[in-house]
């Protein structure tokens, strides 16, 4: 039997714009300035953990 792990789900652009409320481009815009939440790198991607989102 394995033991739980604490792995955070990473949301993706769509999955935060969806959170809060505003438009894809809202976040893009952000990260773009430097604002909002973190995001990282995975691949060509960007995740948010939902504990930064959270702050």
């Amino acid at each position: 039997m394995t033991e739980p792990t604490n792995i955070e789900p990473l949301l993706t652009i769509e999955d935060l714009a969806r959170m809060l409320g505003v438009p894809v481009p809202t976040i893009y815009a952000w990260r773009y300035h430097g604002e909002g939440p973190r995001g990282y790198k995975v691949g060509r991607h960007v995740r948010y953990r939902l504990t930064d989102v959270n702050k």
